[in-house]
């Protein structure tokens, strides 16, 4: 399976998670929200892939009206936000993710890091 299949999975299982969670605690959530989402689950997720030796996981779970989107990976190093520079072609998924989420932290595992996006819901 292509690292393409894998993404587009972990996109829809977001929305899916959204879509249950809304179902089940009657949590209004917009569609613009879900759309965030998806992309932050992307970006992160891909990173993991790209950058990191082993497999990644990802967790997501809601609390206070918030997501916790966690990706978690094998290598120690933790990603860095480049200089905005409209000029450059891509390594912009940092930058997108932390403008999407209400907060973005790293946090250091055993076996790795976990990679924390917190994005409101209402």
């Amino acid at each position: 399976m292509g690292d393409s299949t894998r993404l587009a999975q972990v996109r829809r299982f977001a929305a899916s998670f959204l879509t249950t969670a809304r179902g089940a605690a009657g949590v209004l959530i917009r569609v613009e929200t879900v759309e965030a989402v998806q992309l932050i689950v992307s970006e992160l997720v891909t990173n993991a892939l790209r950058h990191a030796p082993g497999p990644a996981l990802l967790g997501l779970s809601i609390s206070d009206g918030a997501l916790r989107i966690e990706v978690s990976d094998s290598s120690p190093v933790a990603p860095a936000a480049r200089v905005p520079d409209p000029a450059r072609v891509g390594q912009h998924g940092l930058e997108m993710v932390t403008a999407l989420a209400r907060s973005v932290s790293v946090e250091t595992a055993a076996t790795g890091k976990r990679v924390v996006a917190v994005v409101a819901l209402a």
